[in-house]
C-alpha cells in the first residue's frame, strides 16, 4: 500500500485499536490517525461491569494495548479529541481541536451510548450508567461508599453489575418490567435460571414493574416503582440499553438503519467509509440480513475485518455471533442468532448450573449457550453453521457427543 495515505479512525474503541493492529499487522505504511474523545487509551468494555468494577483487575488489563504500543506501531493515537463533522465530499474530518484531518480511508467506530430513563429525579446526583472507565470507577465508589445499589434494567449490564455489587457486600435491589432478568435475550425458561441464581445471593426482585421516578433532597434517597411502592436507595445504576452513536454519519449523509448501514466487507453507503462494532448494523450473508451487535467479540473481529476491506481485501465478514457472561460462579458462552425460536432444549440440569441450552426453529439449532461447561463453543457454532435438522432428543443427551450431530459436508 501506499505510504503516502492516510486511514482514519472515527472512535478509539476496541474496534477502532483492532483496525489499527490489523492494518499495521498486514504491512499498511501509510499513516492511522486513532481519535477517541475519551481522555486514555482504547479499552475493553467487558471487564467494565465485571473484573473491574470489582476491583480485580486494573486499567492495564482492561486496555487494549500497552501504553507504548501506539508509538511503537506509529499510530497517531488522539485522546480528549472528539470528531465533529465529517465532510465525505473533501473525504476530511473536522476536530474539536479546530483542526482538520484528511482522509483516504475512513473507519467508523464510535459505539453506542446508554439509553437515558426519562422519569422525574433522573438527573439526581447519584444516578449513574455504564458505558466509560469514568462510569465504572463512579460505581464501584458508590458501592463501597453507600452499599445499597438499585440497579434499573435486568438486562446483561444490570445483572452483572448486580453479581459486581454483591461480590462486593452491596445490597441490590433489581427492577425491571420482564418476569425475570435476561428474558428478552433468553426466554423466560433460561431466565428462570438466572432469577434464581441472583435470589440465591439475596438480590431482591421487582420484577413486572415499572420505575415512576427517583427521589431525593438533592441527591437519591428512593426509587418509586409503579403503584407507589418506594425502594431506599443510596445510588441507582440505570442500564435500559443502548443506541448507538450514528449522529456523525447521519450527518455526513451516509445510510443509517439501527446504527451505520454496511455490506459484508464492512463499508457503508459512501464508497472508502466504513464502520465496525457496536454502531455498525451490518449485512451476514449467512443470515441474508444486516444485524447490529453489541458484542465484544463483533468489536474485535469487524475492526480487523474493515481494517482489511480498507486495504482492498473482498473478504465478506460472516461470523456466527458469540457472547460471554460471568456472573457469581456462573460463566456462559452464548454462540449463535436467535431473535425468535420455537422452543429451549437443555441438555443437563439448568438446576445445577452446568448445562447446555439450544434455542431450535424449525427443527434446526440456532443458538446455543454453554453454562460452566467448557470447549464446546465451536461444536456449536458448527451445528448453527450446519442448518441442518437435529433430533432433539439427541440434543438433550449428554452421552451424545455434540461433534456427532454435526452433518458431514
Amino acid at each position: 500500500m501506499p505510504t503516502s495515505q492516510t486511514f482514519v479512525i472515527v472512535g478509539a474503541s476496541l474496534a477502532g485499536a483492532k483496525a489499527a493492529e490489523e492494518l499495521r499487522r498486514a504491512g499498511f505504511g501509510g499513516r492511522i490517525v486513532l481519535i477517541g474523545e475519551e481522555a486514555v487509551r482504547p479499552y475493553e468494555r467487558p471487564p467494565l461491569s465485571k473484573a473491574y468494577l470489582q476491583g480485580a483487575a486494573g486499567f492495564d488489563k482492561a486496555a487494549v494495548h500497552d501504553e507504548s504500543w501506539y508509538t511503537d506501531h506509529d499510530v497517531d493515537l488522539l485522546v480528549s479529541t472528539a470528531v465533529i463533522s465529517i465532510d465525505t465530499g473533501t473525504a476530511t474530518v473536522a476536530l474539536s481541536t479546530g483542526e482538520s484531518v484528511r482522509y483516504d480511508r475512513l473507519l467508523i467506530a464510535t459505539g453506542c451510548s446508554p439509553r437515558k430513563l426519562s422519569v422525574p429525579g433522573s438527573d439526581l446526583p447519584g444516578v449513574h450508567y455504564l458505558r466509560t472507565i469514568e462510569d465504572s470507577d463512579a460505581i464501584r465508589q458508590a458501592i463501597a461508599a453507600n452499599g445499597h445499589i438499585v440497579i434499573i434494567g435486568a438486562g446483561w449490564i444490570g445483572t452483572e453489575v448486580a453479581a459486581s455489587a454483591r461480590l462486593a457486600g452491596a445490597e441490590v435491589d433489581l427492577v425491571d418490567m420482564a418476569s425475570s432478568p435476561l428474558e428478552a435475550s433468553l426466554g423466560p425458561e433460561i431466565a428462570a435460571v438466572y432469577r434464581d441464581i441472583h435470589l440465591e445471593h439475596s438480590v431482591r426482585m421487582h420484577m413486572n414493574t415499572t420505575v415512576e421516578a427517583i427521589r431525593g433532597a438533592g441527591v437519591v434517597e428512593e426509587v418509586v416503582l409503579a403503584g407507589g411502592n418506594t425502594v431506599p436507595a443510596a445510588a441507582v445504576v440505570i442500564g435500559v440499553g443502548a443506541a448507538p452513536r450514528a449522529e456523525l454519519a447521519l450527518a455526513a449523509g451516509i445510510e443509517v438503519e439501527d446504527g451505520i448501514a454496511t455490506d459484508q466487507f464492512m463499508e457503508t453507503s459512501v464508497p472508502g467509509v466504513y464502520a465496525a462494532g457496536d454502531v455498525a448494523c451490518t449485512y451476514y450473508p449467512f443470515y441474508g440480513t444486516r444485524i447490529r451487535l453489541e458484542h465484544w467479540d463483533a468489536a474485535i473481529n469487524q475492526g480487523k475485518a474493515a481494517a482489511r476491506s480498507m486495504l482492498g481485501e473482498q473478504e465478506p465478514y460472516d461470523r456466527i455471533p458469540y457472547l460471554y457472561s460471568d456472573q457469581y460462579d456462573v460463566g456462559m458462552e452464548y454462540t449463535g442468532y436467535a431473535r425468535t425460536w420455537d422452543r429451549v432444549v437443555v441438555r443437563g440440569d439448568a438446576s445445577s448450573r452446568e448445562f447446555i441450552a439450544f434455542w431450535i426453529k424449525d427443527g434446526r439449532v440456532a443458538a446455543g449457550m454453554n453454562v460452566n461447561i467448557w470447549d464446546v463453543a465451536d461444536r456449536i457454532e458448527s451445528l448453527v453453521r450446519s442448518r441442518q435438522p437435529v433430533k432433539e432428543s439427541r440434543l438433550a443427551d449428554p452421552s451424545e457427543d455434540l461433534t456427532s450431530l454435526v452433518p458431514e459436508t
